[in-house]
């Protein structure tokens, strides 16, 4: 099993994915080869909260130019986590809004 520092990447800060704090969903960047499972644990462990759903998706890489040379970005995963409603708010995520 991977540690879950290794599934849970980076946290998106966006306008979209802090407004949707407020319904206690929080969006991370995670490991493309993760699954749904293996994401609720990480986000318990690390930040000792409740999960009740994860949603994800893949998001392909973006065509890119410099000059003549032309390329895409890396695709990655984005995992949206929804809280239950006992349960308490991510203190990172929080701390932004």
């Amino acid at each position: 099993m991977k540690a879950p520092q290794d599934i849970i990447l980076a946290p998106i800060i966006t306008e979209k994915s802090m407004a949707a704090t407020a319904m206690k969903k929080y969006t991370f960047k995670v490991a493309k080869d993760s699954n749904k499972i293996e994401i609720a644990q990480a986000v318990e462990k690390l930040f000792d909260v409740k999960v009740a759903k994860v949603n994800t998706m893949n998001v392909p890489g973006q065509m890119r130019r410099q000059g003549l040379k032309s390329g895409y970005t890396a695709a990655w995963k984005k995992a949206i986590v929804t809280l239950k409603p006992d349960s308490k708010g991510i203190a990172f995520f929080e701390s932004m809004t």
